[in-house]
């Protein structure tokens, strides 16, 4: 196995070109055009499904027990709730994101007639008419609305214009890509996954490189309302490697820099052999890594395993400050994935038994139970235990 040069340059544009593009679940059709045709590009045909989860099939030597990559494509949003007498919006969210981070925020209002631009605002938005009730105003959806940039005195304004209930709302990312490799936007999640497998894909195509099995990659159309893909993995995919975002906050190992590994989501612990693969991928590479739990997350991986798909499930994220806020990441984390999925890519396959979806105890993986070796003299271990700092001393029991 051997990570390959990534184009930072393309990663970058490509990254912006996909934020340019609102595509909060629900309104992706336009997106999904924009992937698969920098797909084509790239020399890969696709697939789409009926509502627009992408696969592209890279050829390995053998299209039994393939690798599948995975992001989603879709992102957080608002969706309209109720026409109010005041003519504005009530909102409800795509996805969980908190209404504190809606206020202010600017926003695209999608219905059958056209587009309309408009604000989040709270309910009381001016210091000058409500003086400090507008800091003592609770945080919630019900206390914000979208003020339309039209004329929209009263709900038959609103009626006039063709805004209905359920229209979708998508909201500006606002991006920054400072010199110094920060990234500061909304929908860094997951237009940064997407991105980077994109980028990941060019050096595998600009290489021309061979890999042991066929290569799946998919980007899934509603994995911000728990779908994901459920519906996008084939049966001859034998393992599945989500790429999505890691919380770089208190309390968690996740960072900006190199790859996140995560461990265990909500939905329980990741492939054991997956998750040591992609670790020895990193250190035969010098791909710098940490590994990180999560307990208020799920990703595509879990939708694929819910659905019935028997494949081993991993995830790699890159790390982000503030998620489902405005994020921030770094350039470094991209490169790092990128380069990490290109070197999986092609590694050799060490479980073969993955080729078939069932079979006989032959071949069937084995996880280490031996005790662990302690190399501890018996002059250390008196040393240690007569220390009455440490925690062992009979003082601290």
């Amino acid at each position: 196995m051997k990570r390959l040069t990534i184009d930072a340059d393309y990663l970058s544009d490509i990254l912006k070109s996909l934020l340019a593009i609102p595509s909060p679940t629900g309104y992706t059709d336009p997106i999904v055009r924009f992937v698969t045709g920098e797909l084509e590009k790239l020399g890969l045909s696709v697939e789409l499904t009926r509502r627009g989860a992408i696969r592209a099939v890279r050829r390995g030597v053998d299209s039994r027990g393939a690798r599948a990559v995975v992001s989603h494509v879709d992102t957080l949003g608002a969706q309209v709730k109720y026409l109010k007498s005041n003519g504005r919006l009530e909102l409800v969210p795509i996805g969980t994101w908190s209404a504190r981070f809606a206020e202010g925020a600017r926003a695209t209002i999608f219905t059958e007639k056209g587009s309309y631009r408009g604000t989040i605002l709270p309910l009381k938005a001016s210091g000058h008419t409500f003086n400090n009730e507008i800091d003592e105003l609770p945080v919630g959806w019900q206390y914000v609305e979208l003020r339309v940039d039209a004329l929209t005195r009263d709900e038959a304004d609103l009626d006039r214009l063709g805004i209905e209930i359920g229209d979708i709302v998508a909201i500006d990312p606002l991006p920054e890509f400072l010199d110094n490799g920060f990234i500061v936007s909304r929908h860094l999640d997951n237009k940064a996954g997407v991105a980077l497998m994109l980028a990941a894909l060019k050096a595998m195509q600009d290489e021309n490189v061979e890999t042991p099995v066929a290569s799946h990659w998919l980007f899934t159309i509603a994995e911000e309302v728990g779908v994901g893909a459920s519906s996008i993995v084939s049966p001859e995919v034998a393992s599945l490697v989500s790429i999505d975002n890691g919380t770089s906050a208190p309390g968690q190992n996740s960072s900006e820099f190199g790859v996140t590994i995560a461990m265990a989501d909500q939905t329980g612990p990741f492939d054991w052999h997956l998750t040591k693969k992609l670790v020895d991928v990193c250190k035969a590479n010098d791909i710098r890594y940490q590994k990180d739990v999560f307990r208020y997350y799920r990703s595509d991986s879990a939708s694929a395993v819910e659905a019935g798909a028997d494949v081993r499930t991993a995830l790699v994220a890159f790390g982000v400050d503030a998620s489902h806020g405005y994020e921030r990441i770094h350039m470094h984390a991209l490169r790092s994935i990128a380069e990490m999925i290109t070197a999986y890519l092609t590694s050799d396959v060490e479980i073969k038994r993955d080729f078939q979806q069932s079979g006989p105890m032959t071949g069937f993986t084995r996880q280490p139970t031996g005790r662990a070796k302690q190399e501890l003299s018996a002059d250390v271990e008196s040393e240690t235990i007569d220390d009455p700092a440490h925690p062992h001393h009979a003082g601290h029991a």
